[in-house]
């Protein structure tokens, strides 16, 4: 967590990469309360007002293991509306992927122990991790690397010396590119499940096997969230369109149906005790 005194010595250090104070810190100041957290989140930029298209804030994961730059790049994620959790080594951040998966990573290449081109490819080699959108951050500028680290897999590669105010772009371009993606694609598999969304069918084992529209709808869900738990609260929310304590039975009820349905990949749908659900891809 920055500090005051290195919050305000970093607004009046110069931009990284553009010229000037490194964007967002006049923002960042403002809003930043006494115990290190913003009190509100409210944007002072314009440029951030400008796209609300995220349905749920998207969550970014940060492997850098500069502070400094860590916590300039999470400061500036969180006044965008992203949730933004950094990390300083591929250890911490292998074992928080292991509880849920981010909507986008932010990945250094010059890392302790294990360089981030490897990490990247074991990244793009499992099946639960292949689809998360990766922005390579790096102070390697040469062609070379550029072209290694998108054969490797990375969806875009910012050079450092960089300014924030791009990477934000770049955060939200990339973001949107996945969204549309997913929306053009009519099928979407977790292991031996798969959906196809405009006939509103499952397989498993390219068996068909007849779901209701809620029952689709909260397994295509769980799919979306592979590796996450969701609440009860959230399921209903998403899948009925409210969110009653009262109600979480159905949502047990449901699951339970739909475990039964899957068969041999029923257990996939683990219960997450007085929290709610996770899909995880393992048989």
């Amino acid at each position: 967590m920055i500090g005051d005194a290195r919050v305000a010595e970093l607004a009046d250090a110069p931009d990284l990469g553009s010229g000037g104070r490194p964007w967002g810190f006049e923002s960042l100041r403002a809003h930043q309360s006494n115990s290190g957290n913003f009190a509100e989140r409210k944007i002072a930029c314009s440029c951030f007002e400008s796209e609300r298209w995220f349905k749920l804030m998207k969550k970014i994961y940060i492997l850098e293991d500069d502070d400094d730059i860590r916590e300039l790049v999470r400061y500036a994620l969180d006044s965008a509306d992203f949730e933004a959790v950094g990390f300083p080594d591929p250890e911490s951040f292998e074992d928080a992927l292991r509880e849920g998966r981010p909507d986008l990573l932010i990945l250094d290449i010059m890392l302790p122990g294990k360089d981030g081109i490897t990490l990247l490819r074991e990244l793009k080699s499992e099946e639960r991790t292949r689809r998360l959108p990766v922005i390579l951050l790096t102070a390697k500028t040469s062609e070379y690397d550029r072209i290694i680290g998108l054969d490797s897999g990375a969806d875009d590669y910012v050079a450092k010396p960089f300014s924030v105010m791009e990477l934000i772009s770049r955060v939200r371009a990339v973001l949107r590119r996945t969204d549309e993606n997913e929306r053009v694609s009519t099928s979407f598999s977790t292991g031996p499940i798969m959906v196809n969304l405009d006939k509103r069918t499952v397989f498993v084992d390219d068996e068909s096997i007849f779901f209701t529209n809620k029952e689709f709808q909260l397994l295509y869900y769980l799919m979306q969230k592979e590796g996450a738990v969701v609440s009860r609260h959230e399921l209903m929310e998403q899948v009925w369109g409210y969110g009653h304590e009262s109600e979480s039975r159905t949502v047990d009820v449901h699951i339970k149906t739909i475990r039964q349905k899957l068969g041999r990949c029923g257990p996939m749908i683990k219960t997450i005790r007085s929290v709610g659900y996770m899909l995880e891809a393992v048989v």
